[in-house]
């Protein structure tokens, strides 16, 4: 039995339910919460006594993205080897979603307070969504200096081109009902009982499909509209190392850190 140190699990008639456990950090992730979620979604492709995994996040916060303090650089110690590790750190954060996008099963989110960077990536994994209605969602990226790397093709994916480059290049922040109207999510709540309500009209449907055919039509559906996401990914981490390295990247990083605003925003 596997001890998680950043992840809750509950599993109740043959449902999973995976809860993101960093609420000092509205649920950031750091590496080891990319590295277990990453492994339990990759050994679900075994288990055939469930239909439906559950993902949302502890204390009424999603997932804020990225653990900014987690991704240390120190611009005047810098190595190559430096390099090749945030590369290879931002990867697998990638290979992380392409598990849950592939995951046989139907993955469901629910979608409270803070749904950010990849938070916001993740939720663009799921099968199906529900957000409560004043959930906050956003690309932050590039106010911090960086780009959505591994996060783009999936959120272009979701709600189209022109969508995706008006969230991604202004940074905007935006409600669960607006996450509606854009075809991130597919329903909104108002609170925990209106949630309950709804889920469980959700899982009383999905019982009638049949598991096995639900898992490769999932399968057809994603084959369909899939790119070669494995070399966009590759490159994409690449090139967050390189933001990430960069003179914007350092600045923005430390403007967070120090709570101000960055001086790109002097021009």
């Amino acid at each position: 039995m596997t001890e998680w140190q950043t992840l809750k699990l509950h599993e109740e008639a043959h449902v999973l339910t995976i809860t993101l456990n960093r609420p000092q950090q509205k649920n950031a992730m750091n590496q080891l919460m990319v590295n277990e979620l990453r492994q339990l979604f990759e050994n679900l492709a075994e288990r055939r006594d469930l239909f439906a995994v559950i993902l949302r996040g502890q204390d009424g916060n999603f997932c804020a993205g990225g653990d900014i303090k987690d991704m240390s650089y120190d611009p005047e110690t810098g190595s190559e080897l430096q390099q090749k590790n945030l590369v290879k750190a931002n990867r697998n954060f990638g290979y992380l979603l392409q598990a849950v996008n592939n995951c046989r099963l139907t993955v469901i989110g629910i979608l409270e307070g803070a749904v950010l960077g990849g938070g916001f990536g993740l939720c663009c994994v799921t099968d199906l969504a529900l957000a409560h209605e004043q959930a906050q969602f956003g690309l932050p990226e590039t106010s911090l200096g960086l780009i959505p790397a591994q996060i783009a093709p999936f959120v272009t994916l979701r709600i189209g081109l022109t969508q995706t480059r008006r969230l991604a290049l202004l940074g905007m922040r935006f409600s669960g009902q607006e996450a509606k109207e854009l075809g991130l999510v597919h329903g909104t709540f108002t609170d925990e009982k209106d949630l309950d309500v709804q889920l469980e009209a959700i899982l009383k449907k999905l019982r009638k499909c049949a598991p096995g055919a639900n898992a490769v039509t999932k399968k057809l559906l994603l084959q369909v509209v899939n790119p070669d996401l494995d070399a966009v990914l590759d490159q994409a981490a690449e090139e967050f190392a390189q933001a990430l390295m960069g003179p914007e990247g350092v600045e923005g990083r430390r403007a967070f850190m120090e709570k101000r605003s960055a001086d790109w925003m002097k021009l």
